[in-house]
């Protein structure tokens, strides 16, 4: 699953071009390795999240030294980052670890620049991994993660804050075994899964980007006077007797004495 999401990260971040972009969380996964950016950081969320990549590192140090060293500890709901100063933002798994993923999800809004692209990797619970979490007494697989947003309410929470979803994959149709016997026998639902239940993959990688509704120039008000100035008034009507006293009969009118009207 992790090699999955390897995969997908280098495709969606390759042509992402920009100056800042920061990786939250999960340092196993290397989001940023082929992205071009000249500043590119890895953050975490917490003390225990920078001790346990210390460990890791410890136990096997060519895999944590191919990605990038964490360089500051930051809170996913507050970031130490000014307003729209991020081009690229990859959150791996970095909802299913908060206690409020919509708080999150504001603040990657606030800190990307306007067409900014954010990458979230997640757990899909509508799926055959997240039924086998359920049915299981504890999470003894990934212990580390929650469950987070669903794609159906990350995909609205996206919209409300004016995000556009550029892409979106499923992957990781085989559940969790711990016999690679098992594992070889599951193999054939990764071929099968795209084809027949695409919806259902264990996790999730989406690409959004953050839209910005742009402003509309008004032109200067003195244009707005100088029409109306020139558009035509229509006359006032005058009473029939104000006109007939003003006008009189003509030569070539005559009255009927008996009702008054003009022929």
């Amino acid at each position: 699953m992790l090699q999955w999401e390897q995969q997908r990260c280098d495709e969606a971040v390759a042509d992402i071009f920009g100056y800042y972009s920061l990786q939250l969380g999960l340092p196993l996964l290397q989001g940023l390795r082929a992205n071009r950016m000249p500043h590119r950081w890895q953050a975490l969320e917490s003390a225990q999240a920078l001790q346990d990549w210390e460990q890791e590192r410890a136990q096997n140090p060519a895999a944590a030294d191919h990605g990038l060293t964490p360089v500051l500890l930051a809170d996913p709901v507050a970031l130490p980052f000014a307003e729209a100063c991020l081009d690229l933002l990859v959150l791996p798994h970095t909802l299913e670890t908060s206690s409020d993923p919509h708080a999150v999800l504001r603040e990657a809004a606030r800190v990307l620049v306007p067409e900014g692209r954010l990458v979230i990797c997640g757990l899909n619970p509508m799926s055959l991994l997240g039924l086998q979490r359920r049915l299981e007494r504890g999470n003894s697989y990934l212990p580390g993660l929650g469950w987070g947003p669903g794609y159906g309410r990350l995909r609205d929470w996206l919209r409300l804050l004016a995000f556009e979803i550029e892409a979106v994959q499923f992957g990781g149709y085989v559940p969790a075994v711990q016999s690679a016997r098992w594992l070889r026998r599951w193999q054939v639902m990764d071929r099968v899964g795209p084809v027949g239940w695409p919806v259902l993959g264990g996790v999730y990688c989406v690409v959004a980007v953050k839209r910005v509704v742009g402003m509309r120039l008004l032109g200067p008000s003195w244009k707005a006077r100088s029409a109306m100035v020139g558009a035509p008034v229509a006359a006032r009507r005058q009473p029939a007797d104000a006109a007939a006293s003003v006008v009189g009969p003509g030569p070539d009118r005559k009255t009927d004495q008996g009702g008054g009207w003009e022929i």
